[in-house]
Order: structure tokens, then sequence, then C-alpha cells
């Protein structure tokens, strides 16, 4: 029977977790990436703006813990986001389009969630590693 590989990734370029949990796993050349919020990392508060600054800063973690799993965002292949509030649905997807500008990547998005600190959003990916093939249809 072979092995599967499974690592742990940490980097201090993204907010260290607030539970007992890991930023992400990479499970043979899949990474999955815990939420992120969009925090300050000196301070580990969220930063002032609202939902399009904390998706700003959320998306620009995710872009570092990707990085660090050797993945990107162009290997992202599905993200689940999460909202406070229904009505940040389109200033989330604003920000949202900055970063994933092309072949999105399957989504979910929920709202009216309670987060922590009282995120206004919290994004969460999974991606691959190594060369990928995109094919579009």
């Amino acid at each position: 029977m072979s092995s599967i590989v499974r690592k742990v990734i940490s980097t201090k370029k993204c907010p260290k977790a607030l539970a007992p949990y890991n930023q992400a796993i990479v499970a043979d050349r899949t990474v999955y990436c815990s939420g992120v919020l969009g925090m300050e990392l000196d301070t580990l508060k969220l930063v002032p703006g609202g939902a399009a600054a904390q998706t700003a800063k959320a998306l620009e973690h995710l872009t570092n813990l990707l990085a660090e799993a050797g993945s990107g965002i162009d290997k992202v292949v599905k993200t689940t986001v999460l909202l406070g509030d229904m009505n940040d649905y389109a200033t989330v997807n604003e920000e949202y389009k900055k970063v994933f500008s092309s072949s999105f990547p399957a989504r979910t998005c929920y709202g009216g969630i309670k987060l922590p600190l009282g995120a206004a959003v919290e994004i969460e990916a999974i991606a691959l590693t190594g060369a990928v093939v995109n094919i579009s249809e």
C-alpha cells in the first residue's frame, strides 16, 4: 500500500491560529486552508474598514498561505466564503474578483453567520500543488 504525505503548513505571514487548528494541511497534492480572517498580523485584530478591507486582507493572507504550501491563487479549486451579513455579498465579490481575476474556483457562500471576533468575512480554500493544466470549455 502506498503512503500519502500529510504536511502541516504554518507561516508567520498569516495570523496565527486562534483555536486548536492548523493554518493549512497539504494531503498528497491538495492544500486545505483553514478559514482566514482579515486581521492585522501584529495585533491580531480585524482591519478597520468593514467587509471590503477585511476581504482584501483575508485574501492577502490566503495568498501568502498558499505560497507557503507550494501552491497559489491560480491553483485554487474551491473556496467557501462566510459572511456575517449577506448585505456585504456585492462588496466582498468586488474584492474577490481582484484576486481571482480569471478561471474562478468553485465557491460556496453562506451569510448571516456569527464569525470569530465579529468579523465581516472569513474565507477558506482548497487548492492543488505541482503542475496544473487548466482546461476550459
